[in-house]
C-alpha cells in the first residue's frame, strides 16, 4: 500500500504575496513596549512579529477607487508577486495609535476630512494644498514597489501617487533650499492608545530627504494603494514612499512639507542614531547593531516564522535609478 503522508499543522506553504492587512497594522508594536521606558538601545522601529489576532476587514472595503488608473510600465515588475491586500493593511506599524502590528482598528480614529497640506519654507510658491485638489493637480499613476523594512521584513505593495518632483516644480524651491522636511498629524488626544507614551519622544513624526534625494524619479507621494485611497493605518491620505531606502522613511499622513537649509532633526534618528540613520539607505552589507541586514523574510499568510527569507538587495533593488546620489 502506498503510504499516506498528512502534513502537520506547522507545514505552512511559504508565500511571496504580503497580504494588505499585514502592512498597515506597524505602529501598534512600539507603543507598548516603550510604556516600559526608554532604556538603553531605542526599541526596533516596526515590530517584526505578526500579530497573533487574524482581523476579517481592515476597513478598506468603504474606501473609493480610482478609476481609470494607469500602472507606471516603468515601475510594474519586480521579479516578486505583490502581497495580498489584507496583509499589507493590517501588519504595519503607526505608533501614534498603539505599538503593535494591529493597529489598524485604532487608527480609523485619524481625521481625515478636510485634509490641508501646507507647503513652506524656502519656496518661492508657498501652498496650502486641499487633498482633493492635490489629486486634481498632479497626474495620479499605479508604481508596483518594493518595501523593506528596518526590522528585515519586506512586501511588495502597488501605490497610488504622483512623483514628488511635481510638487517641487509647483512650489520652486529657492536655491537655499537643500533638505525637506516632512511632518506628520499629531494630536495628542486622538492619537493616543492604549498604553500611549507621550514623554520622551519627539513628536510629532517627522522625517527628511536632501533634494536630490525628492527630486529623483523613485520618489512618490502616495494617496491611495491597491487601486483604492489610502487606508488610514497605511498613512492616508497622504504619505512618502522612497523604496530605496528603509521603511520608516516614509512619514505617513503628512500634513506639512518645509523646505529648509540645513539638515532637520528626524524622528528615530533623534532617538537612536546609531540604529536609525538619517540617510537610511537598504544596505545588506552594514548591519543595524542588533540584528543582520544582509537577508529579509517576505511577509505572507501564516505564521511569521514560516515566511520565506532572501537575500536584501541593495538599495532594495534600485540601484540604478539611486546610486549615482551616493558616490
Amino acid at each position: 500500500m502506498p503510504l499516506i503522508r498528512i502534513k502537520k499543522s506547522w507545514e505552512i506553504p511559504e508565500r511571496l504575496v504580503t497580504p494588505e492587512a499585514t502592512y498597515l497594522n506597524r505602529r501598534r508594536f512600539m507603543k507598548g513596549l516603550i510604556s516600559a521606558g526608554l532604556t538603553g538601545a531605542v526599541l526596533p522601529l516596526a515590530g517584526c512579529n505578526k500579530s497573533d489576532r487574524s482581523l476579517a476587514d481592515s476597513g478598506s472595503s468603504s474606501l473609493k477607487s480610482y478609476p481609470n488608473l494607469t500602472r507606471n510600465p516603468a515601475f510594474s515588475q519586480v521579479q516578486r508577486a505583490i502581497t495580498e491586500e489584507d496583509l499589507a493593511t493590517k501588519y504595519n506599524n503607526f505608533y501614534e495609535f498603539g505599538g503593535t502590528k494591529s493597529i489598524w482598528q485604532a487608527a480609523q480614529a485619524l481625521p481625515t476630512e478636510n485634509w490641508k497640506v501646507e507647503v513652506t519654507g524656502l519656496v518661492k510658491n508657498p501652498r496650502v494644498y486641499d487633498i482633493d485638489d492635490l489629486q486634481k493637480k498632479f497626474p495620479l499613476e499605479e508604481r508596483v514597489y518594493r518595501f523593506r523594512c528596518v526590522e528585515a521584513w519586506s512586501m511588495v505593495v502597488p501605490w497610488v501617487g504622483f512623483p514628488m518632483k511635481l510638487l517641487m516644480a509647483d512650489v520652486e524651491p529657492t536655491n537655499n533650499a537643500k533638505f525637506v522636511r516632512f511632518i506628520s498629524f499629531y494630536d495628542p488626544e486622538i492619537t493616543k492608545g492604549p498604553g500611549f507614551w507621550a514623554g520622551g519622544y519627539p513628536w510629532p513624526y517627522t522625517e527628511a530627504l536632501r533634494l536630490d534625494e525628492m527630486a529623483n524619479e523613485l520618489a512618490f507621494f502616495a494617496t491611495g494603494m491597491y487601486g483604492k485611497e489610502l487606508p488610514k493605518q497605511n498613512g492616508a491620505p497622504l504619505r512618502e514612499v522612497i523604496p530605496w531606502k528603509y521603511g520608516f522613511k516614509g512619514a505617513k499622513s503628512i500634513v506639512k512639507i518645509e523646505f529648509v537649509a540645513e539638515q532637520p532633526a528626524t524622528f528615530w534618528n533623534t532617538l537612536a542614531a546609531n540604529e536609525y540613520g538619517f540617510e537610511a539607505n537598504v544596505n545588506p552589507n552594514v548591519p543595524h547593531p542588533r540584528w543582520s541586514q544582509a537577508t529579509e523574510k517576505v511577509v505572507g499568510s501564516g505564521a511569521s516564522w514560516s515566511w520565506e527569507r532572501i537575500p536584501t538587495l541593495a538599495y532594495n533593488g534600485y540601484g540604478e535609478y539611486v546610486a549615482g546620489l551616493y558616490q
